[in-house]
């Protein structure tokens, strides 16, 4: 590992970037050290004006390049027994400690490096780079990004999401998306039960009814793509649920989240729909009682990266690591929605997922030296191809 890198490592470790705070200061930093080297960018804000993602290229304005894509956000550490100060990079028996070394502070460090690097050779097609917000709150920050490339850039021959996969060629993940349930009941007293209308009551229903298409869909034959992933079948979990003011009285209002994992032959929609016709159900059952009630949910895509026939980022990543294996994971990342937009997307980076979002999360030395020799072949390729 070069001694710049891990100096980036350190600074931008030392930017607690956490998904309900600021990333600017972060941008800030990377915007001014690509433009010490010559590479501008452009920054992309939200509305509100507290966060932003960027892109930028090196290289000729072609098509065919190779995109380098990461999150900038990090996942909070109240409540973790941490060792050490969470935001300084410390080092200990060839790993690096600190929030976000492993995901995935360590491959924006690698991609920076890298677009310098890249930046002084003769390359034939260009080095891009996107760097997303929000992607630990639901990869909100990438549909900007990835519109943000094609918007500026000729388009890319592929991406490469560099989420910590032990440098193995990731082909699919299960898609991520989200429900925010709201139940609105009528109160009575409990004791008049049939008067009211429990918002806590019909959330339980509509929570068995996720668990019941859980359970079916692990019971059920598995297709050729399912049995690629792990669980290999569709989940919708439950895991946050809150409501109720006394237990003698119907619960006026009830929220939950549904955190749904589609493998890559299942359509997100066809299970929002089926979602969406239980919520009615149940909606119409409750309304007979009294007509303030029902329910609602917000939801928030979190596409999956199907595994492409013939990819070229696939092909690019093959070549530059020497995975020939077959990969499928069960996360999300920001590859979904670059896959959705039309990129051919793989995800291959350093570190292990075991450690992402853990307390004293670490990256091996050995597993970033991986990652900085990957994307110096990605260098050379676009250095010698045509």
């Amino acid at each position: 590992m070069e001694h710049s890198t891990r100096a980036l490592l350190n600074r931008l470790v030392g930017f607690p970037t956490i998904s309900d705070d600021t990333n600017l200061p972060l941008i800030d930093f990377v915007e001014a050290y690509l433009a010490d080297h010559g590479i501008t960018g452009h920054r992309l804000p939200t509305e509100c004006g507290t966060k932003a993602g960027f892109v930028a290229q090196v290289g000729p304005d072609v098509p065919g390049g190779v995109v380098l894509s990461a999150h900038t956000d990090v996942v909070p550490v109240e409540g973790q027994a941490w060792d050490t100060d969470p935001f300084q990079v410390v080092e200990k028996d060839g790993r690096l400690y600190g929030r976000g070394t492993c995901d995935m502070k360590g491959f924006v460090s690698l991609a920076l490096q890298a677009m310098v690097e890249a930046s002084k050779r003769d390359l034939k097609r260009p080095l891009q780079l996107a760097l997303s917000r929000d992607e630990e709150t639901g990869l909100l920050g990438a549909p900007d990004v990835a519109q943000a490339l094609l918007d500026h850039y000729p388009k890319a021959a592929g991406v490469i999401v560099g989420e910590p996969t032990n440098m193995g060629v990731v082909t699919g993940h299960k898609s991520c998306e989200g429900m925010f349930v709201t139940v609105h009941g009528f109160e009575v007293h409990s004791s008049k039960y049939f008067d009211g209308v429990s918002a806590v009551m019909y959330a339980a229903r509509l929570i068995d009814w996720c668990r019941v298409q859980t359970e079916g869909n692990r019971d059920k034959p598995r297709t050729a793509m399912a049995a690629l992933y792990d669980p290999p079948f569709t989940t919708l979990h439950c895991g946050v649920i809150q409501g109720g003011t006394a237990a003698n009285i119907t619960a006026k209002d009830c929220t939950f989240t549904v955190d749904m994992r589609c493998v890559g032959d299942e359509s997100s929609e066809d299970w929002v729909a089926a979602f969406q016709a239980e919520v009615d159900r149940l909606s119409a059952e409750m309304q007979a009682i009294h007509p303030d009630t029902g329910i609602t949910f917000e939801y928030t895509p979190g596409p999956g990266v199907a595994p492409e026939e013939d990819g070229a980022a696939e092909a690019i990543a093959r070549r530059v690591t020497g995975d020939n294996s077959v990969r499928t994971v069960s996360y999300g990342t920001d590859g979904g929605w670059f896959q959705k937009m039309g990129f051919s997307t793989v995800i291959c980076g350093p570190g292990s997922i075991d450690q992402a979002h853990q307390p004293n999360e670490y990256i091996e030395i050995s597993e970033l030296n991986k990652g900085a020799e990957m994307l110096a072949r990605v260098i050379d390729t676009l250095e010698k191809d045509a």
